[in-house]
């Protein structure tokens, strides 16, 4: 197990969604996902969020991992999975972007090409399994609510027929900036917008 936290979680959440502007057009559409979530919420008392981008190595992972978290903060029974239409791996630098805020990773399965991960964080005993694998995979529960958040157009992203409604969240890819100066910064930039969207959908449902 491998931590190297520069700042505990709890406050990288915090104040990733005080700090971090969003949008009013954005906004619009993180209500929009709220309350379909609350309304699923209210039906069935839990939910199962999908988030899916091609490769399911970064932006998916970070969504599937910050929900995680959001769950237990706002103490909702919301379930979070990721995947994609391709299997690639969880990539290490998503990996160490969250383990610098906080995210314990432990080797659950050991594979060179796509290693599977216990990912949890201080305060709690539960933990997700994190690892590349398509959108339909076994692990990923169903019914879900299908987040796609790749940054292309929303045509270009997969269709869900099996999702009880897909809502396009794009962010943009930090891949651009791999073996670059400014590589950690990207990460972490987008680590951080993504946390604060989560905070403003799950705060919503928590109302």
């Amino acid at each position: 197990m491998v931590k190297i936290a520069t700042t505990s979680t709890k406050n990288f959440f915090k104040n990733a969604f005080k700090s971090v502007i969003i949008s009013e057009d954005r906004k619009e559409t993180l209500s929009k996902i709220a309350k379909y979530i609350t309304q699923e919420y209210k039906k069935s008392g839990v939910v199962n969020l999908n988030f899916i981008c091609t490769h399911n190595s970064r932006r998916s992972q970070l969504g599937q991992v910050w929900a995680f978290f959001a769950a237990e903060y706002f103490n909702l029974k919301i379930n979070s999975f990721s995947g994609g239409t391709e299997v690639t791996a969880f990539f290490r630098n998503t990996v160490k972007t969250l383990q610098k805020v906080g995210f314990t990773f432990q080797v659950a399965d050991f594979s060179h090409q796509n290693p599977k991960y216990h990912i949890s964080f201080e305060g709690t005993s539960k933990s997700i399994l994190g690892f590349s694998k398509r959108y339909d995979h076994p692990e990923n529960n169903n019914p879900f609510v299908a987040i796609t958040t790749c940054n292309n157009a929303d045509a270009n992203c997969p269709f869900i027929p099996e999702a009880l409604e897909r809502f396009h969240l794009p962010f943009v890819d930090p891949k651009a900036f791999d073996e670059t100066e400014k590589q950690d910064e990207a990460y972490l930039k987008t680590s951080k917008q993504i946390a604060a969207e989560i905070y403003f959908i799950f705060q919503k449902v928590s109302l």
